[in-house]
């Protein structure tokens, strides 16, 4: 159903002369981390190393994979364009085979006449289908280009609904092509539109917004409770996907003109365990903002995005609320 492009794979390490290479997949890939290795040393004869560490997108992508092989091939996400690219890295984006031709029709019906279409990377390749059925049904259909983060029109990221927003003034609602709330959730917060989820695999067609007003009165819990913190604590992320350290220091000085103490916090992995030993108030996050949108709730102190911190500050309202987009 994903291709993993095993034999592209095998014939990429044979090309690049590799005698190792670092396997790192998501959380729903790992279970195949060992039939690939196998499949690769039989067909290549080079050792595959398994990548232990979470991985959640391309921003996790992992940098010292030249620690423990000559090569790294990661699983599951496109590459991030304004990032810099390594010849010895392979990304391969598990795209879905499936025939979505009778579950486009039928939501058709329930759509108004202007579309936008979006997806997640493994579907992403089926929005010119879609596209094309959707006209066919008397449509007018939109895909956006995203912006610099954004590998193909339409894709919609965790953290990166542009290719939304790009069309939002000429649609009336968004399609999008994709399983699961993570992504779909991204263009909710971003965009003034209903957002209709198509699942390809399945069929079914849903809506998150429900998800998306439980976790906005939750952001609104949040900024209250921060409002009497003294002591921040400004969360950096190491991660090349994630690295904003002149946001980080934008808003700890908005911070300390506030006459707040601001201490600085540089990690890898964000977790309520890793913030346990900090004596602070309150937390900025400003790296992944689905840290704080999705998590807030298994922290010990309230977990803010920037933009949800300036709304503490008083540099904006929460009329003007928007979401974090890296």
């Amino acid at each position: 159903m994903f291709d993993l492009q095993i034999e592209d794979i095998e014939s990429w390490i044979r090309g690049r002369g590799f005698t190792s290479v670092a396997l790192q997949l998501p959380e729903g890939l790992k279970i195949r981390a060992t039939e690939l290795s196998d499949r690769i040393f039989k067909d290549t004869g080079a050792t595959a190393v398994i990548l232990g560490y979470p991985c959640y997108g391309a921003c996790d992508l992992f940098t010292s994979y030249k620690n423990y092989a000559q090569g790294l091939v990661h699983f599951g996400h496109s590459p991030i364009p304004n990032l810099p690219q390594d010849p010895d890295v392979m990304y391969v984006e598990a795209r879905a085979e499936v025939d979505i031709a009778e579950s486009v029709k039928r939501v058709a019906g329930t759509l108004p006449s202007r579309i936008g279409l979006l997806a997640s990377v493994q579907y992403v390749g089926l929005i010119s289908k879609a596209k094309e059925i959707l006209e066919s049904e008397g449509k007018t259909v939109f895909v956006g280009r995203g912006d610099s983060r954004i590998c193909y029109p339409g894709q919609v990221l965790g953290c990166n609904c542009s290719a939304a927003v790009a069309v939002q003034d000429e649609v009336d609602c968004y399609l999008f092509l994709g399983e699961g709330d993570f992504h779909p959730l991204a263009a909710t917060f971003g965009v003034e539109r209903k957002v209709v989820i198509l699942n390809p695999i399945t069929g079914e067609v849903r809506s998150v917004d429900d998800v998306k007003d439980r976790i906005l009165r939750r952001r609104f819990a949040a900024i209250e409770l921060a409002r009497p913190a003294e002591k921040y604590l400004v969360i950096v992320c190491g991660k090349i996907g994630q690295y904003r350290p002149t946001e980080a220091e934008r808003i700890s000085g908005l911070l300390r003109e506030a006459g707040k103490e601001v201490y600085t916090l540089v990690t890898d992995e964000v977790s309520p365990q890793t913030l346990i030993p900090f004596k602070v108030d309150a937390y900025v996050n400003t790296a992944c903002p689905r840290i704080a949108m999705d998590d807030s709730v298994r922290y010990a102190h309230p977990m803010l995005t920037i933009p949800e911190a300036e709304i503490v500050l008083g540099k904006r309202t929460w009329d003007d609320y928007v979401f974090d987009s890296i």
